[in-house]
């Protein structure tokens, strides 16, 4: 928002300069863009006027001007269109001082132009910097003082400051509310406008029906009969609307403009004979025509609160008038407006049809509800002194159960110095929430009951009340402290894998990782889960994402497929997610890690291998993940189907018998029908349960020499080398260290339907080397236990 200092200092006039303004101003928190003098630096300019103007001799387009400086009379050659006798303009006088464009001074000079000598310049707007304005140069009002100095008629030694509000300070877009927060700063009296209420003196009322009264709790309306349209709106009104960026239209919209400005309420002039039966607060009906003020015609919305009467909708409330009803060169009688719209109705309304407008501007971040009899008072003091005429009695409708409440909020001394880190005395609380407009009573030691004022809708807890202590206190002067802490130590449960060192263990096999779309294709649900329905969204964003993983594998092979189309041919992902699982009225999220690998084992080299993965290199990156938490013994591999998996290559994962995640080649039919090139190997396992480990525990390494035998054993092929190894542990006693898989044989000499296992087995005693006899004894025992469960044999 722009605003007049001059306008500023009528109401409150802090012994502080222009920049002391704009800086306390930015430091309460309302930010100043800029600061600019309302026009350049010039002197010996005064206020002339034109005695005559005849053709210059010797050039069509320039004239010569008698001018008086109320004084004297001077010839003046002047080249504007707009130059006539009878004018009042800024007259430079031989001797004035202007400032040039690119900032220096040129002195005016007696000159000939065209062999006719010109002594002085009168002067455009763009020529003193007022404005950027070359179309003529400047007319002043008629009643303009000739010879007065134009720097002192037109008060130009003014500034403009630039204010960026943020939302929630509506209360600061206007004149009195800017005034208002200068006055707390400074401990400064403010003085407001007086208004008077002005007496009716004619009966005429015009009906008013709220229909929406959630959208518009209060609505007040006047009728001005016999307005006089052809009144010139006064300089000083003119002059104050162009230094907030407002320009002179006509003196009826003129005045609510001014109102805008200097009370912060919007308002709005219809002409009477225009309007058919009577005001009706509504929402617009789907398609419902209105042509705007600026002449475009809108297609309403039905969420769109509107002002209507009898017949058809005459305005879009808070934001625009129509065109049809709006005053003009002709009206004689008018309607004036002013009401209250509910924030949340006007919100975003202006946007979604493409405008912004000062009143829209203003009722979306809240106007104060109990300033319209003002606002309508003060409208109707400023046009019958104006405009002149007759006015009615003001006719209001309200809904009083719609209008806010004064908002009461209790505040504590101790909050205040806790949050401020200083003990600030509790008569400088009360003074400075007094001086804000808030009626304090205490209510206890130490503790206050603040009724906020209706101007200040961000103030609604404790913690507001605060902030506006603090600034209004001045945020240069609350005390530097440092934040003093006690530190504790926190526990660190080493049994836990962290995520971190998951991913760190995926990237260090060559992973990358990999975030997927949480949204996958029904039909691709389907294919990779048929044991649970996958979640359906009310509103898709489209049919690929119509409903919730239920597995990331789906998103991980649709990368697969993006870079293996992208010539890609070796790929190793992996994601940690949610995937969401139906479990009757509930939706479970449940963190999983998954990974995928295809193509060559190694990457592509001179010296490396060619061949692509197979089951058991990701078996082996799955072993390494569940080896982080110290307790792989707790894992175990068991075969079983999986819809999306290979049904020979396809294996559960399971801590203490529990089935945890899969992992498998996948399906031949889904590498088909998503045009992959595989083989594709997958997993994906339950994130809380690989990230529970044990407790690491230290025991002393041996210094006795280890004892090993190698046993080759005939067993059928469908037994297990897990269950094998199981047994051997077992029964192997308690100091057999490990039991080791190095060689596997079906071929010639093994009989068909069998397979040859070389199993090593290790031994260690911790205090003493083992003896052969011992050894021998338990390999004894090892292999009776290996052909009663399994039909092993020793292999000759």
């Amino acid at each position: 928002m722009k605003f007049s200092e001059k306008w500023l200092r009528e109401l409150v006039n802090p012994a502080t300069d222009t920049q002391g303004i704009a800086d306390q101003i930015t430091m309460a928190g309302l930010e100043v863009d800029e600061v600019l003098p309302v026009a350049g630096e010039f002197s010996g300019v005064v206020v002339g006027e034109i005695l005559s103007a005849e053709p210059h001799p010797n050039a069509d387009k320039l004239q010569v001007c008698q001018v008086s400086d109320g004084a004297e009379q001077f010839q003046v050659v002047c080249g504007a269109p707009n130059a006539r006798a009878g004018l009042k303009t800024a007259f430079a006088k031989v001797g004035a001082v202007l400032s040039s464009p690119d900032g220096s001074d040129f002195k005016i000079k007696k000159a000939k132009l065209r062999q006719i000598e010109s002594f002085g310049m009168l002067c455009a707007d763009d020529e003193l910097g007022i404005s950027d304005d070359h179309g003529g140069i400047m007319e002043l009002a008629t009643d303009a003082p000739v010879g007065t100095d134009l720097r002192e008629f037109l008060e130009l030694d003014d500034f403009v400051i630039d204010v960026d509000l943020t939302p929630n300070r509506g209360d600061c877009l206007s004149i009195a509310g800017l005034a208002r927060e200068v006055g707390v700063l400074n401990k400064a009296l403010v003085t407001y406008v007086n208004v008077e209420p002005v007496a009716p003196t004619i009966d005429d009322t015009f009906p008013i029906t709220l229909e929406d009264s959630e959208g518009c709790p209060r609505y007040q309306g006047r009728v001005i009969r016999n307005v006089n349209m052809a009144a010139a709106t006064p300089q000083w009104m003119v002059q104050k609307l162009q230094r907030c960026g407002i320009r002179s239209i006509d003196p009826v919209v003129d005045v609510t403009n001014y109102v805008l400005l200097e009370l912060g309420q919007p308002m709005h002039a219809f002409d009477l004979s225009k309007l058919s039966g009577g005001i009706v607060v509504r929402k617009a009906t789907q398609g419902e025509k209105l042509t705007l003020l600026d002449g475009n015609e809108t297609e309403l919305n039905d969420n769109t609160l509107v002002i209507a009467d009898n017949d058809k909708a005459i305005a879009m409330a808070g934001i625009f008038g129509g065109e049809a009803t709006g005053v003009t060169a002709d009206s004689t009688d008018i309607f004036l407006e002013c009401a209250y719209f509910n924030p949340i109705t006007i919100a975003g309304r202006a946007r979604s049809y493409g405008l912004h407008t000062d009143a829209s501007h203003r009722y979306e971040r809240g106007v104060d509800w109990q300033l319209q009899s003002r606002a309508t008072e003060r409208a109707t003091q400023l046009l019958l002194d104006i405009v002149g005429g007759e006015a009615g009695p003001v006719v209001e409708a309200v809904a009083q159960e719609s209008l806010p409440t004064a908002s009461t909020v209790t505040l504590r001394q101790s909050k205040v110095n806790q949050v401020l880190a200083f003990e600030m005395p509790a008569e400088e609380i009360e003074e400075i929430l007094t001086r804000l407009g808030m009626l304090v009573e205490q209510s206890g030691e130490g503790e206050w009951t603040i009724q906020v004022p209706s101007y200040r809708f961000d103030i609604s807890i404790e913690v507001d009340l605060i902030e506006e202590l603090a600034r209004v206190y001045g945020y240069n002067n609350l005390p530097v402290k440092v934040p003093t802490a006690e530190l504790n130590m926190i526990a660190h449960d080493e049994s836990k894998v962290t995520l971190k060192s998951v991913r760190s263990q995926l990237v260090g096999r060559g992973y990358q990782e990999a975030v997927t779309y949480s949204f996958i294709e029904k039909g691709l649900a389907a294919q990779f889960d048929d044991k649970h329905e996958a979640k359906a969204l009310a509103n898709p964003i489209s049919a690929e994402m119509a409903v919730m993983r239920t597995s990331i594998w789906p998103g991980l092979v649709k990368a697969l497929q993006y870079n293996q189309n992208r010539q890609q041919p070796r790929v190793r992902l992996f994601e940690t997610g949610q995937r969401f699982l139906p479990e009757g009225d509930e939706l479970i999220q449940e963190n999983v890690v998954a990974g995928l690998i295809c193509g060559p084992r190694q990457s592509e080299g001179w010296s490396a291998d060619t061949a692509v993965v197979d089951f058991y290199d990701l078996k082996s990156d799955v072993e390494s993940l569940l080896e982080l938490g110290g307790c792989a013994e707790q894992f175990s591999f068991a075969a079983e189907r999986h819809v999306a998996l290979h049904p020979g290559q396809s294996a559960a994962i399971l801590r203490n018998g529990t089935v945890v995640g899969y992992m498998g080649a996948l399906h031949p039919e889904l590498i088909k029908s998503l045009g992959l090139t595989g083989p594709v190997f997958l997993f994906e396992i339950v994130q809380a349960v690989l990230l529970d480990g044990e407790l690491p525990r230290f025991n002393n390494l041996s210094k006795f020499p280890e004892s090993r035998r190698d046993l080759a054993l005939l067993v059928d092929e469908k037994v297990a080398f897990a269950d094998i190894r199981n047994l051997a542990l077992q029964k192997g006693g308690e100091f057999l260290k490990a039991a080791t898989l190095f060689d596997v044989y079906q071929g010639k000499g093994v009989e068909p339907g069998q397979k040859s296992i070389a199993l090593g087995l290790t031994w260690q005693h911790p205090s003493r080397t083992l003896n052969d006899e011992e050894i021998n004894e338990v390999i004894d025992f090892v292999v009776s236990a290996l052909k009663n469960e399994y039909g092993a044999t020793l292999r000759e």
